[in-house]
């Protein structure tokens, strides 16, 4: 009997996280390494996989066989697919055998833990240890779902970028699960052999992209039901005029790659009314790989990781705008987006600001535990109230101290009102959330409400 590691991964940087893990030694040895890629676009049939993306080839020896879970479960789609509880032991039977897993002793390694396909994953391996590895911001938010005993026991680690120097991730943390960090050097590394690999898959793709340009990036924000269409094509626009003001004279845009193509139309038009010439990406190319061929001058983005790996992983300066929109449209409260948000919109300069833009410097991470930490114990104490009750006194205190105009968008009185926190209602008032007389005369009034208006 020996010992398998099964990997799930849905995106090019997870699989890259991934490999920079194996090649920093942060995970256990195994005798067998097998890469689940799940395609998890609503037609995954329409979108090219991540082990047909350009550059995936330096990624394919670290393991030692690629299979797909898409192929596995078909006809059904890996996001909106569970095993039901009596179907558990034949799943994985049938896996064990699909794979030639035997009686191996099995470890799962996967992301986003709190949704299918990763949930589903390890619903199938029931008795199997857990890693999960986070490649984004989210990992410093709350778990934004509960996992059940048969799952949060099992995981021992967590591996993370260091995108925030300084900030510790929130995600597992009421299960005592420890974070690890996976070093910046093995995954910069990388993505340096990826971006090789990229190019000699693609050819000469980025040729046409300017050195030292503005790179702005597209989230395709629409399609989440985050804003609107025409209020996304207005952010894209203001990137376009964002940049030109700060004397960037050659643009490129890098548009999400399931956003419409008629989008980019616009963009051109404006930046050059403004004399500047753009350029659009459609490379499917990760933007580390822009960074590493064309070195930008300056990135500006929403709440993309990648804002957070040009800086930190690369000194790229970087530019933030929308954010403040999209803290006021989030919802509900507890959406996981909040807390990408939240750091994107406390830690970068505004695009709007220009003095901002070019004296910004990143904080030390001392700035970052003594300034950010505290923030996102109260928002993720607000988005998750339960899970994290220990962070309720430290939440209040920051609420009473620090609540102001420029903090506001970070919460929304109604949620601090639910809560009974600081801020909900006027301080003569504060006695109303938590009156037991008060809420049920509401409730009754509600009640009545809906009864009379049918």
């Amino acid at each position: 009997m020996g010992s398998t590691q099964l990997f799930l991964a849905s995106t090019l940087y997870g699989a890259a996280t991934l490999a920079a893990a194996l090649d920093a030694g942060t995970l256990p040895a195994a005798d067998r390494r097998i890469l689940v890629v799940s395609n998890n676009a609503s037609v995954p049939e329409t979108h090219t996989g991540l082990d047909l993306a350009p550059g995936f080839e330096a990624l394919r020896n670290r393991f030692d066989r690629i299979v797909s879970w898409n192929e596995t479960i078909h006809p059904l789609h890996p996001g909106g697919w569970a095993p039901r509880a009596d179907e558990v032991p034949m799943w994985e039977r049938y896996l064990r055998l699909l794979w030639d897993l035997g009686d191996d002793d099995v470890e799962l390694v996967v992301e986003s833990i709190q949704v299918a396909p990763a949930l589903a994953f390890v619903q199938v391996f029931i008795g199997c240890p857990i890693t999960v590895y986070a490649d984004g911001l989210m990992s410093y938010g709350p778990t934004r779902n509960k996992l059940g005993l048969l799952v949060d026991t099992r995981i021992d680690r967590l591996l993370h970028l260091d995108l925030v120097p300084g900030l510790r991730p929130m995600l597992l943390s009421e299960h005592g699960v420890e974070p690890r960090v996976v070093p910046a050097a093995e995954f910069t590394k990388v993505l340096a052999e990826l971006a090789e690999a990229s190019m000699d898959a693609s050819g000469d793709d980025l040729t046409g992209v300017p050195a030292g340009a503005a790179l702005l990036l597209g989230q395709y924000l629409s399609a989440l039901g985050l804003i609107t269409a025409d209020e996304e094509e207005e952010l894209h626009l203001s990137m376009v005029r964002g940049a030109a003001a700060l004397g960037h004279k050659e643009i490129v845009f890098k548009p999400h790659p399931t956003a419409p193509a008629e989008w980019t139309e616009p963009l051109k038009a404006v930046a050059e009314s403004l004399g500047c010439r753009l350029t659009v990406l459609n490379s499917p190319v990760l933007a580390e790989v822009v960074y590493l061929k064309a070195r930008p001058a300056l990135v500006v983005g929403c709440f993309s990781t990648a804002l957070l790996t040009a800086s930190v992983f690369y000194g790229i300066p970087v530019a933030r705008t929308g954010t403040k929109l999209l803290l006021e449209r989030l919802a509900p409260y507890q959406n996981s987006n909040r807390i990408p948000v939240t750091i994107v919109h406390a830690l970068l300069p505004d695009l709007n600001d220009t003095r901002a833009v070019t004296a910004w410097k990143p904080p030390s991470p001392e700035q970052v535990a003594a300034q950010l930490t505290p923030l996102l114990h109260a928002v993720g104490y607000c988005m998750q109230a339960k899970a994290y009750p220990h962070l309720r006194a430290e939440a209040v205190a920051w609420l009473t101290d620090r609540l102001n105009a420029d903090t506001w968008p970070y919460f929304k009185r109604r949620r601090l009102t639910s809560l009974g926190l600081p801020g909900a209602v006027p301080a003569r008032l504060a006695f109303v959330p938590r009156n037991r007389t008060v809420r049920r005369v509401a409730r009754r009034a509600r009640a009545f409400k809906k009864a009379t208006l049918g």
